[in-house]
């Protein structure tokens, strides 16, 4: 079926003929949506009845179908925004969370975020309705890269993405930080590997059991002839089939471990190296690269050759599988032994790729409150960590619901509470070029300069050059009482497009060279930092965000009812600081001490 041929009901939602009381919840939010005054311009929308030539032997819809049916939705919405054909650059990692079976139907929903020069992300949001019941519910998400290719010789210039609803304005946000991920993700993957304590843990853990199955019993290559209907409008292979043929054989490779049929439950972040014509060969490699105890991880790999040209290296993916009891529940899986050399890299790299996508899985896609203040700080999830630190930030910032306190000579004082959490926001305006200020202020080890409640603030490891941990020192608010301190991590970020603000993100982290000790109490910060926006070239807007954990509260309780002489003195103490050292022209270099 061709990719045009496949979209059913573009741009209109589907509404069960129902009862109106049985469906009252579910049509009061489709009025919501049609009578809105906004939407955005990239938004398409596609709705499909899964039928039985679109499942699989349970009478489930093939994961494969629905990774085409995703991708070619997505890419609607990047050629809506572009104005001219796009290719599907990477998909980010993808959690199935339910599934979908013959006569639900699916939605599926995608819009741009956010564009860079000639690439842009693409969020797309998956769910299934029952049309007998009126239930609905979230499949999954994720997030796509694309890449404008113009037909003509101009260098494409994407226009900027305006986001006007407050969800537009965090996704936006957001999405210059994931980009950054999507950079540095073959490099995590190294740095990992070559991590002398994990490969310790590797030489634990590579004592194969007797029982162990030999791999390549699991190994399947198959070959497909790119025809016409599997080209999109642009002549080359469409992504989402040769993603559809992918989850095929890995899906006969994770079968023949077992002898049952799997489930695929999570796809890798993966990118797609080359393209692929009408009359390409393509040779689709799996194997399963092993087994953790209820799931199963699947590589596969897609190359292209067209007459007697040498293979071309397309995608590769890994995939994880579990097979599932009469139950629902995950089935124990035997243990594995590897091939010499290639098998055993495999087998390796499975490992890494399992604590990555636990690290990701638990940082990034958890809600700020699921997520444990002072998670362990490593080599591996130093990314993740960084990611979940600015992105909180920006998620408190972007708030709709802040309520002005106060206001005192320019300082203004924002609270907002919910959910049992109590936020707060310090606000100026001064004459100084922002660059200068975020200088200034990514510098902890000065902060006692200014700040009364930093006793000590010293540096502990440059992490990179965007993130630095650091060890806070802080007097006691009872008369007699023990210090504080905290482990924090500070991750700043410059401009990512004009308009963007410069950002100072701060949160605590458990760093294991330095535990807790008896000579302090060991305090925790949830999410507190700068955002700098530049108002003119000499003119900027600087807020302070602190998201009050119980060791913070106790600094703050007088002063959040209103601007007390003691929080104001603070922030009048920051902008002297600024101005006093707003000649300077050292750049932020800060050393471990």
């Amino acid at each position: 079926m061709r990719a045009t041929e496949e979209i059913a009901l573009l741009n209109l939602q589907p509404i069960s003929m129902a009862s109106e009381s049985h469906h009252k919840e579910n049509l009061h939010n489709l009025q919501l949506e049609d009578e809105g005054q906004h939407r955005n311009p990239s938004e398409v929308k596609m709705s499909q009845i899964v039928l039985p030539c679109h499942a699989n032997h349970c009478g489930e819809l093939s994961i494969g179908q629905l990774l085409k049916w995703m991708d070619c939705t997505a890419c609607l919405s990047a050629e809506r925004h572009a104005g001219c054909p796009c290719v599907t650059a990477s998909v980010d990692d993808i959690y199935f969370e339910h599934t979908i079976g013959v006569g639900q139907v699916v939605n599926i929903k995608a819009k741009v975020n956010r564009a860079f020069n000639s690439s842009m992300e693409v969020g797309i949001e998956v769910s299934c309705e029952d049309l007998y019941s009126g239930r609905h519910w979230r499949v999954c998400q994720a997030f796509a890269a694309f890449v404008a290719k113009r037909t003509d010789a101009n260098k494409v210039q994407l226009r900027q993405v305006v986001p006007c609803t407050h969800q537009e304005q965090v996704e936006h946000s957001l999405a210059a930080e994931r980009r950054r991920m999507r950079l540095i993700h073959h490099d995590i993957m190294q740095d990992l590997l070559n991590n002398k304590t994990f490969q310790r843990s590797i030489s634990e853990e590579n004592h194969y059991e007797d029982v162990a199955l030999p791999t390549e019993r699991t190994r399947v290559e198959s070959v497909e002839l790119v025809l016409p209907p599997h080209a999109n409008h642009q002549v080359n292979t469409f992504g989402g089939q040769i993603m559809a043929w992918m989850e095929n054989v890995a899906t006969i490779a994770a079968s023949r471990l077992c002898n049952a049929h799997p489930t695929l439950r999570a796809i890798d972040m993966f990118h797609f190296r080359g393209p692929s014509q009408v009359g390409d060969r393509l040779v689709l490699k799996a194997i399963v690269n092993n087994t953790f105890k209820n799931s199963m991880e699947v590589g596969v790999c897609a190359e292209a050759y067209h007459g007697d040209e040498p293979l071309r290296h397309i995608n590769s993916a890994f995939m994880t599988f579990e097979v599932l009891d009469e139950k629902g529940r995950p089935r124990q899986l035997p243990p594995i032994k590897p091939e010499p050399q290639e098998g055993q890299r495999r087998y390796q790299e499975a490992l890494a790729r399992k604590k990555i996508r636990l690290d990701r899985k638990y940082i990034i896609s958890c809600k700020q409150t699921e997520v444990p203040l002072s998670v362990p700080w490593d080599t591996s999830n130093q990314v993740y960590l960084s990611y979940n630190n600015v992105s909180a930030l920006k998620m408190l910032a972007a708030k709709n619901n802040w309520d002005l306190s106060s206001k005192k000579n320019n300082v203004s004082l924002y609270t907002v509470e919910e959910s049992q959490s109590l936020c707060f926001r310090v606000e100026f305006e001064m004459e100084i070029p922002a660059q200068r200020a975020f200088i200034l202020l990514s510098d902890l080890s000065r902060r006692h300069e200014w700040d009364q409640h930093y006793t000590l603030c010293k540096l502990l490891l440059r992490v990179d050059e965007d993130d630095f941990i650091y060890q806070v020192v802080t007097p006691s608010v009872s008369k007699g009482g023990k210090y504080q301190d905290f482990i924090l991590l500070a991750s700043r970020r410059p401009p990512c497009d004009s308009g963007d603000p410069y950002v100072i993100a701060l949160r605590s982290v458990a760093l294991p060279s330095h535990p807790p000790t008896e000579e302090f109490h060991r305090g925790e910060v949830v999410c507190a930092g700068f955002t700098i926006y530049e108002v003119s070239k000499s003119v900027s807007k600087i807020s302070y965000y602190n998201q009050a954990s119980p060791e913070v509260l106790p600094y703050i309780s007088t002063d959040i009812a209103g601007l007390s002489s003691s929080f104001y003195s603070i922030f009048c103490a920051c902008r002297q600081y600024l101005l006093d050292n707003i000649i300077s022209t050292s750049a932020f270099t800060p050393s471990v001490l």
